[in-house]
């Protein structure tokens, strides 16, 4: 049910607005485990993935997609996820902030209504992006 929604959210995605991250592309569920597919709710361009177990987040900066490593943040909570995580790669520092909502009916995941990803890189201006998505889980 989660390959569908997503599926369908991206189907009906516009072109991507200017926002310093860029559209990712279509991403698989990890063989194992959970990973939040979150995108723009202004365009539904999908911008970032991050997986539970290893704890990395996938984002595209300068029209180049990379792989960030977690640095920080809360105790794994909701599904593997933490309410905030902190990731870093290079000089790039990201921070993710999501509402996981568990929910009867939807099976291997959940809801992501509201989130946050904060990307900081020296000399620029911070961009704080406002996300929403889904939760899907692999055992």
């Amino acid at each position: 049910m989660i390959a569908l929604l997503l599926a369908a959210a991206l189907q009906t995605a516009a072109p991507a607005a200017p926002t310093g991250l860029g559209a990712i592309g279509q991403q698989h569920l990890p063989a194992k485990g959970c990973a939040a597919y979150l995108w723009n709710p202004a365009d539904r361009q999908l911008v970032a993935m991050a997986t539970a177990d290893p704890a990395t987040l996938r984002i595209a900066v300068g029209g180049k997609t990379i792989d960030l490593a977690r640095s920080g943040g809360g105790a794994a909570a909701a599904l593997g996820f933490a309410e905030a995580t902190d990731y870093v790669g290079g000089d790039l520092h990201v921070r993710l902030a999501m509402t996981i909502v568990q929910q009867d009916g939807l099976t291997a995941g959940a809801r992501v209504p509201q989130a946050s990803l904060q990307v900081d890189r020296p000399g620029q201006d911070a961009l704080v992006l406002p996300v929403a998505g889904l939760v899907g889980c692999r055992s």
